[in-house]
């Protein structure tokens, strides 16, 4: 897959993201997809197989009112894409983090996708 296609099926993903379209995001995973979610250095959440990371963008779709992925760099190397990421959502429940409906996240952090036969394969979101 040429470099250019990879930067689209990422933007296919971000996009599907924030309007809260699973199926949009899952369209172009590899059926033994990794997903990581790290925060402060702690890996906080690891999803493995399509299906799985299904399940769990579904439930994380309740979180947020609202949630915007803006590209703020793009870095492409052989099979992966890198961005940075501007990261702001609008809390529906309360989290565990003391969060409460209306509130306000933002936070700024990277997104790394990484590619097998044409699919994303991994996916790592660091803050």
């Amino acid at each position: 897959m040429e470099t250019p296609d990879l930067k689209q099926v990422v933007e296919a993903y971000v996009e599907a993201y924030n309007r809260f379209d699973v199926d949009g995001m899952v369209a172009h995973l590899h059926d033994d997809v990794v997903f990581r979610n790290i925060s402060n250095g702690e890996v906080n959440l690891t999803t493995t197989g399509k299906e799985r990371f299904r399940q769990q963008a579904e439930q994380a779709t309740q979180y947020f009112s609202q949630r915007e992925q803006r590209v703020a760099d793009w870095k492409m190397a052989d099979n992966q894409v890198e961005m940075s990421i501007d990261y702001t959502a609008v809390v529906a429940i309360d989290l565990p983090n003391g969060l409460k409906p209306g509130d306000t996240l933002h936070l700024l952090g990277t997104s790394i996708f990484r590619f097998e036969d044409g699919r994303i394969i991994l996916i790592e979101d660091i803050s």
